[in-house]
């Protein structure tokens, strides 16, 4: 028996998931707190686990699946290839992996569009915080770790304390851990 399926993705912890998929009756949801740039994302993996044939997996808009063209058509076919079909709401489109010139088309063509949207939003940011430090007013983000805290992570790393164990105890996330190594 089919099922749907929600798939939610915001970027950080503190941002509301409540727009998404809004009025929709679903049999499971999985939401993802985590930047769609990861292709490592703990809910959008157990999906993939979970998923079943005639099921139909709902996500609010491309961009909440992928950033990029190579990663949302991947990823639409590893759900195709389970027999279930991906519809996406913004965009009023459903691909069910039956091969269409024109679902070919409007996928790559709307994808492209959104990782071209993320890019521009990229560049604008650059820009915007080169002209902040130019101004003087950008001083970038805080240190999460003070110079005590440093120095025992690096202490601890050279003593051969692992990268995923030093995370966790200072409670940061590895790639902080290699920033400050």
């Amino acid at each position: 028996m089919s099922k749907n399926v929600g798939y939610i993705r915001v970027s950080s912890a503190n941002q509301n998931t409540v727009r998404q998929l809004v009025d929709l009756k679903l049999d499971k949801v999985f939401t993802d707190h985590c930047s769609g740039a990861q292709a490592d994302r703990p809910a959008l993996t157990e999906l993939l686990e979970w998923v079943r044939e005639e099921d139909v997996v709902h996500v609010h808009s491309m961009d909440r699946l992928a950033r990029n063209l190579p990663d949302l058509k991947e990823l639409v076919a590893a759900i195709n290839s389970k027999g279930a079909s991906v519809r996406f709401y913004k965009e009023s489109l459903e691909f069910s992996g039956e091969e269409s010139p024109m679902s070919e088309l409007l996928l790559n063509l709307l994808g492209a569009v959104a990782q071209f949207e993320r890019a521009l939003i990229k560049e604008r940011q650059r820009e915007g915080i080169e002209a902040a430090k130019k101004r003087g007013v950008y001083k970038g983000r805080k240190r999460v770790l003070c110079a005590a805290s440093i120095e025992d992570l690096k202490n601890r790393r050279s003593a051969g304390e692992g990268v995923t164990a030093l995370a966790r105890k200072f409670g940061v996330s590895r790639q902080t851990v290699y920033s400050y190594l």
